[in-house]
């Protein structure tokens, strides 16, 4: 990393300096160089760091900007319905992968701070990937999932999501005959071990969605009842209720709106409204 290696040249010329000029003792100059060291990768960390924020900024607004117009278009359809449901998802699909595109071709100009910054690769690896999953290039997805940085709620459900969309939920036995954990119990794991109070609804609804999916249903009803220990959350204790009333055909994640329907393992159901004719 180059602020590190600039920081120890500049705290290395230090303490020399200092020690072979006699301006101080060896262990003054030693003292003077490790503080040279950390001023100087201070200084460089401080700039480097708002020239990256800045372009993020600028990178999240050309996510914001496209996302404002498929609302706006979104909100024109409830007066001008499109010709279809489908007509208008593709249209919108279209919308979303042209500021996708956009955003990823700008990402290019943070490469250059890669060598700045330790955690910056990664980073952007992770950005890259969940662009990558909104515009379901899963080709990109897979390539990127082992270079990202795995902290968040939202990072955690997209690669469950995308390792039950290409690997589905299925247990290798052991010696006893018991379900030994796969690759989404392990990231399930792991995500819920970062989480704070209040945080990861998403993730226990979609641990819970998929035990559902293979007619679990005490499993996803202990999983809901872990959440609570957690949150409050209306999706959740909505989902707990109809299962105690057996009513698991009813299960539904649509409570978590958007955060839900961008996993892409359901699609939302749109409702356009028809102009009405006057009498």
């Amino acid at each position: 990393m180059y602020s590190l290696i600039i920081s120890c040249c500049v705290g290395v010329a230090t303490l020399l300096v200092f020690g072979l000029t006699e301006f101080a003792n060896w262990v003054w100059a030693s003292v003077w160089g490790v503080v040279a060291f950390l001023a100087s990768n201070g200084i460089i960390g401080y700039f480097i760091g708002k020239k990256i924020k800045a372009l993020m900024m600028e990178m999240q607004g050309i996510m914001m900007q496209g996302q404002r117009a498929m609302q706006e278009k979104t909100q024109a359809w409830r007066f001008r319905p499109p010709g279809s449901i489908r007509q208008a998802q593709i249209e919108l699909q279209k919308m979303q992968h042209g500021f996708i595109v956009k955003a990823l071709d700008f990402s290019s100009s943070l490469d250059r701070f890669k060598g700045w910054s330790p955690l910056l690769g990664r980073q952007l690896a992770t950005m890259r990937m969940q662009l990558h999953f909104q515009d379901k290039n899963f080709k990109e997805v897979d390539a990127l999932l082992p270079k990202c940085l795995i902290i968040d709620p939202m990072t955690s459900a997209i690669v469950i999501a995308r390792l039950y969309m290409r690997d589905g939920y299925t247990h290798e036995k052991d010696k006893k005959g018991n379900d030994m954990p796969n690759a989404i119990d392990k990231h399930f794991s792991k995500g819920i071990a970062r989480l704070r109070y209040g945080q990861g609804a998403l993730l226990y609804g979609l641990y819970a969605w998929i035990k559902m999916q293979k007619n679990d249903v005490d499993g996803a009803f202990d999983i809901l009842l872990r959440a609570t220990k957690k949150m409050e959350n209306d999706c959740i204790k909505y989902n707990i209720d109809l299962l105690k009333n057996n009513k698991p055909k009813q299960f539904s994640l649509a409570g978590l709106g958007d955060e839900w329907y961008a996993l892409g393992l359901e699609e939302p159901r749109v409702k356009m409204q028809r102009q009405q004719r006057p009498f």
